[in-house]
This record gives C-alpha cells, sequence and structure tokens, in this order.
C-alpha cells in the first residue's frame, strides 16, 4: 500500500489512504446474509425473513460499520507500513468528489510520539533528609493519636474558647432575605478548627451557653457558595451548649485501642516508634522521589502531544469529580474548573515519556520479587499483612499500580546514582507537617 504521510506540525500528520468501494460492498453483502439467518422481526420466523426486507431494515447500519472497519483496518496497516507510533485517536475525515469513483478515499490527522532524549543529571544536586524518630518524636505522636480520640463533655458555666466544642442554631439574611445554607439547627462544631467562616468563630468565641449574638460576614468573591460571594450577611447565633476537650489518659484502655491486646504500654510505644519509623521512611524517599522527577524534567524538555494531555486531563477531572461525590459533594457547589489541571496533566504525560524511554534504554523494568517487596511493604501498615497482600495479586489494577510505582523507583534510584547527593537535617516536625 502506497501511503502518503503529510506533516503538519512538530509532532501533527495527515494520511490518505483508500478502500475499495467493491470490498466494501462485499463484505456488507456477506454480514447481511448472516444476518438474515438469525434476525427476528415480527410477522416472520427466525431466519426466515427475505433478505430484501433485511436489507431495508439493517443495511445502512452495516455499511457503516463495515466502513468504519475497513477503515480502521487501513489506517492500522498504512501505519504499520510507515512505521509511525500514534499518540491518542486519530480523526478520520471522508473525501468527498473523490477522482477515483472506485474507492472509498480519507484521511486520518493524528499525533505522533515526540522522541525523548533523557538529558544528563550527572552535575545535578539532590538533598537527601536526615531526619531522627527519637523519644520526643514518638511522644508527640502520642499526644497526636490522644487528640485524633478525643471525647466532649459538658463545661462548666465559663465562655466558650479554642478547643471547645459548641453547638449553636443559627440563621444568616442577606438583604433582610433568608439564602440557601444559611440556617441551621443543632450545628456542632469545634472553635479554632477552622471549619467555619474566621468571622462565624470569632463571632462565637467567648460566648457561653445560653447566650445569643447578631454580626455580619462577608463572604469572600471566591466562596464556593455562587449565589453568596462577594455579598454581606447578617447571622443571628444562639448557644445551646459549650463542651470541653477531654483527652484519654496515656494507659493500659488507650494501649489496647492502639492494637495492643494486653494493653502493655512498652509495647504501645515500640510500635508506635515502628510506625512513625515507617512513615518518616516513606516521606524521605517522596521527597528524594519529588526531587529526581524534576531533575528528569527539566533535563528532557519535550514537545507533547496534545492528545495525551487532554487524555490524562479528563482523567484527573474524572478522579476528582469521583473525589468530591464520595464525600458527598457536587461539582456545581464547588469552583471547578477542568483547566486547571492541565498542568498537572503536562506533567504526568512527560514523566510517563521519559519513565518509559529510561525503562527502555536502561532496562529498568522492575523484576516480579521487587514488586513483591514494595507491597509487602505497604501491607506493614494494616492489621494482618498478609491478607492485604493476597488482596494486592487478586486485583489486577492495584498490581498494575504496584508494578508503576516499582518502576518509578528504579527510574529515582537510577537518577541518585548519577546525580550528587547532599545529606540535610531535617526537623522531624517539619517533615511530617509537609505534604507528603
Amino acid at each position: 500500500m502506497a501511503v502518503n504521510v503529510e506533516q503538519l506540525g512538530a509532532l501533527e500528520r495527515r494520511m490518505s489512504m483508500s478502500v475499495p468501494v467493491q470490498d466494501v460492498d462485499r463484505q456488507v453483502d456477506d454480514r447481511l446474509k448472516k444476518l438474515a439467518r438469525n434476525v427476528k422481526m415480527a410477522g416472520f420466523r427466525p431466519g426466515k425473513v427475505p433478505l430484501k426486507i433485511v436489507v431495508q431494515q439493517y443495511g445502512p447500519q452495516v455499511r457503516s460499520e463495515v466502513i468504519g472497519d475497513a477503515v480502521q483496518k487501513a489506517f492500522t496497516d498504512a501505519v504499520k507500513e510507515a512505521n509511525l507510533k500514534v499518540a491518542g485517536q486519530p480523526r478520520f475525515e471522508k473525501k468527498d468528489g473523490a477522482a477515483d469513483a472506485a474507492r472509498f478515499e480519507f484521511s486520518a490527522t493524528f499525533e505522533v510520539y515526540p522522541e525523548v532524549k533523557v538529558g544528563d543529571v550527572s552535575g545535578k544536586s539532590i538533598e537527601r533528609p536526615q531526619v531522627a524518630v527519637d523519644d520526643a518524636a514518638v511522644e508527640r505522636t502520642l499526644q497526636i493519636l490522644r487528640k485524633q480520640r478525643v471525647t466532649y463533655a459538658a463545661a462548666a458555666p465559663r465562655a466558650a474558647q479554642n478547643g471547645d466544642r459548641i453547638t449553636v442554631d443559627f440563621e444568616g439574611r442577606i438583604g433582610g432575605e433568608p439564602f440557601a445554607g444559611g440556617k441551621a439547627a443543632g450545628h456542632a462544631f469545634v472553635l479554632g478548627e477552622k471549619r467555619m467562616l474566621p468571622e462565624f468563630e470569632a463571632a462565637a468565641l467567648g460566648l457561653k451557653a445560653g447566650d445569643s449574638k447578631s454580626f455580619d460576614i462577608g463572604f469572600p468573591e471566591d466562596y464556593h457558595g455562587k449565589d453568596v460571594a462577594g455579598k454581606t450577611a447578617t447571622f443571628e447565633i444562639a448557644v445551646k451548649l459549650v463542651e470541653e476537650p477531654k483527652l484519654p489518659e496515656l494507659d493500659a484502655e488507650f494501649a489496647k485501642q492502639l492494637g495492643v491486646p494486653d494493653g502493655d504500654l512498652a509495647k504501645m510505644r515500640a510500635e508506635v516508634r515502628a510506625n512513625v519509623e515507617r512513615e518518616v521512611k516513606k516521606r524521605v524517599e517522596t521527597r528524594l522521589k519529588s526531587q529526581a522527577l524534576q531533575l528528569l524534567l527539566d533535563a528532557a524538555p519535550i514537545e507533547l502531544p496534545k492528545s495525551l494531555v487532554q487524555m490524562e486531563t479528563q482523567h484527573m477531572v474524572e478522579q476528582a469529580a469521583a473525589e468530591l461525590q464520595a464525600k458527598g459533594l457536587k461539582i456545581e457547589q464547588l469552583p471547578f474548573d477542568p483547566q486547571a489541571f492541565e498542568t498537572g496533566a503536562r506533567r504526568r504525560v512527560a514523566l510517563g515519556l521519559i519513565i518509559n524511554e529510561l525503562a527502555r534504554s536502561e532496562k529498568l523494568q522492575p523484576k516480579p520479587a521487587e514488586v513483591r517487596a514494595l507491597i509487602e511493604a505497604e501491607s506493614q501498615s494494616y492489621e494482618h499483612p498478609a491478607e492485604v497482600v493476597k488482596w494486592f495479586y487478586m486485583q489486577p489494577q492495584r498490581l498494575s499500580e504496584m508494578e508503576s510505582l516499582a518502576l518509578e523507583s528504579n527510574v529515582v534510584q537510577w537518577v541518585l546514582s548519577k546525580a550528587k547527593s547532599e545529606d540535610k537535617p531535617v526537623a522531624f516536625d517539619e517533615l511530617m507537617g509537609a505534604t507528603a
């Protein structure tokens, strides 16, 4: 087959092809005859519907399917012959008024994968965080675990303060009119957790059970509720209950809550230390990974196929939407701009291309044992690690994700072996407070 490929841009191509009309007609005829053997139609027994009626009923649909299959096959064969690696989906267009009536002529517009050249990272530096998990770090972690298990009890009559949980009735009005979401009864929140607008918390601070107050709140211009964004509302608040926090004691009962059956405090601290060390290791690896991948991106500028960026953007949008829905929220309730995902999508696509090239050129594809080690390490944070390992191997999608992580790990190790590294002491609180 003679293939005519036209270069439209750095990665965009257009290919002209044709399919013999005679071949299409023959395949349409064959499919309709096969269809007639089993088709069901009112007034006829199965397989007894006259071919003429079958053609009238199904002819256009079958012809469209045959042409689609023929075009796809012709494109696949032409791409193989031209030795092209197609990125994304091609766009097919029929050529009207073709010179040869015996052939169905069409064009396919598509993008090809770019050539990826991994740059030299040997002169670059990477900081290796050095973090000590000492007794003080364990105690701070225990305090966090206590706060996670806080309970609340009615406080003696006093003013509400940060850390207290207060229960209120409130109603807001804009221009004297109520608005959606501006009223609630028995609404509880903890002062200082910033789950309410700052002005709302400030107004409630210092009130006692039985107190009421009127105050104004100016909603930010970028507030997620579009109906009230940029407007000022007057709220009436009535405090029903003020409760103070009660942290659990560091005793045997607390140790049992953390999974130590006999309540041994020494065992509890040992397990907490092991968990903290595991988490510190993960966060250090995350920082190293971030630096290593950024080095690769900086050293290998790539022209990215628009189709792949669009596909990845759409995938990220769908993921974000699913997460919102899982939390009971709707996209229309939030400032949700799909274009905001494009930068992240471009990064993912670029890294994917670079990682795949390194996997090929440096033979970094992970071995089964490397994937297994990663899965076993992940399972250690669960109560029954062996069951978690088995679950991963029973879930093809999850196993594929772990294989991808293992490949990334190999790529990071390759970068670390090439780049210069410098140890950098990092405070425990700084590392644990950072976003992983």
